[in-house]
């Protein structure tokens, strides 16, 4: 791969880890309690914690090939 595009790539990486982080805090906006609705405590605590998971997931993956690329745009050797 081209250098340019893998630090092109390894960047738009690390910008997906903001929006998957964004994401997370819409969901969270979204099913605050509010005066008219809103999710009982434990629903939203259920809901909140299960969706960071696969969040968390997705941002960690992400953070992994982010680095590999920024790593093979310089030239050095991936970490393993």
């Amino acid at each position: 791969m081209p250098p340019k595009i893998a630090k092109l790539a390894g960047l738009g990486a690390f910008a997906a880890c903001a929006g998957i982080a964004a994401l997370f805090l819409l969901f969270v906006y979204g099913t605050r309690p509010t005066a008219s609705a809103g999710m009982d405590g434990t629903l939203r605590f259920i809901s909140w914690l299960s969706v960071a998971g696969v969040l968390l997931a997705l941002l960690g993956v992400h953070l992994l090939i982010g680095r590999r690329l920024l790593a093979l745009s310089r030239g050095d050797n991936p970490p393993a």
